[in-house]
């Protein structure tokens, strides 16, 4: 199981050591901007790029509106990771971007 997260939340959360912001959209959705220090792996490519991630860390997942994160926190718990789920995706993200 995973949570929900509120966009205003990500924004504290993410200083913490711990948490990382991971951003599940295609790659011409992040070229439009993405959270600072977000690491970006498309969900296409999330299962083959479990490699890349840090099981000791909580992973906040970001996509365009909420959709996609959710099924990439369900497949990420499933195998162990603390996930979060950023509601409504970068559609309510109000912080800055990159």
């Amino acid at each position: 199981m995973f949570e929900n997260i509120l966009p205003q939340e990500v924004e504290t959360l993410r200083q913490q050591e711990n948490v990382e912001v991971l951003d599940v959209r295609e790659t011409h959705e992040v070229a439009l901007g993405k959270i600072p220090n977000a690491l970006h792996i498309p969900l296409g490519q999330l299962l083959t790029r479990l490699n890349e991630l840090d099981r000791d860390k909580t992973y906040i997942v970001v996509c365009h509106s909420g959709g996609r994160s959710a099924l990439a926190c369900e497949w990420l718990s499933e195998r162990g990771f603390q996930v979060k789920n950023m509601i409504g995706g970068m559609m309510n993200w109000e912080g800055e971007i990159e």
